[in-house]
C-alpha cells in the first residue's frame, strides 16, 4: 500500500471513453483517486453515486475525482450512462495501478479465497505526493470523509 509522502509512480490508463489519461497531465492539483471492485454491484454503484453527488464540491477544491477498477472501458461507460454518473472511471484491466498501490489482494468471502480490489481511496496532493490513505473503506459516509481529509490539507 502507497503510504502518506510517497511520491505516486506515473501512470496511464484509459478512462470511460477510451481516453487515456495520465498522471503528468493532471498534475499540479488535487486528485481523489479511488479504487473500488467492480462496476454495478450495491456498494460500488453507492460509492461512485456519492462521489458524483459530491462532485461539485470537490471542484470547488481543486480536486478531480477518478474512480479505478479492474473493468473495461465499456463497462465503465454503461455503468455511468446507467446511473448517470458525473466522474471519471479508469479501466485498470491489467491491474498495473492496482498493484502499485497495493490493492490488488488476496480476499475471503463465504469461505472462498480470491484475487480482488480492496476498496480503497487516495488524496494525491499538486505534487504528485499520496497526502491521506483510506484502506477497506466501508462506503457510509466515506465521501464526507474523503472531502473533510482534503478541507483539511488545503487549510
Amino acid at each position: 500500500m502507497l503510504e502518506t509522502g510517497t511520491q505516486v509512480p506515473d501512470f496511464c490508463l484509459p478512462n470511460q471513453d477510451e481516453e487515456e489519461i495520465c498522471l503528468r497531465d493532471i498534475k499540479g492539483r488535487w486528485i481523489v483517486l479511488y479504487f473500488y471492485p467492480k462496476d454495478n454491484t450495491p456498494g460500488c454503484t453507492t460509492e461512485a453515486c456519492d462521489f458524483t453527488e459530491a462532485e461539485p464540491a470537490f471542484v470547488d477544491l481543486n480536486a478531480m475525482i477518478l474512480g479505478v477498477s479492474p473493468d473495461s472501458p465499456k463497462k465503465h461507460r454503461n455503468f455511468i450512462e446507467k446511473k448517470d454518473l458525473k466522474i471519471t472511471l479508469l479501466a485498470d484491466e491489467d491491474k498495473e495501478l492496482c498493484n502499485t498501490f497495493g490493492v490488488w489482494q488476496l480476499k475471503k468471502f463465504m469461505g472462498k479465497e480470491y484475487m480482488g480490489v480492496v476498496r480503497s481511496t487516495f488524496i494525491i496532493n499538486p505534487e504528485g505526493q499520496v497526502a491521506a490513505a483510506w484502506t477497506k473503506v466501508r462506503v457510509k459516509n466515506h465521501v464526507a470523509d474523503v472531502k473533510a481529509k482534503l478541507e483539511e490539507l488545503q487549510a
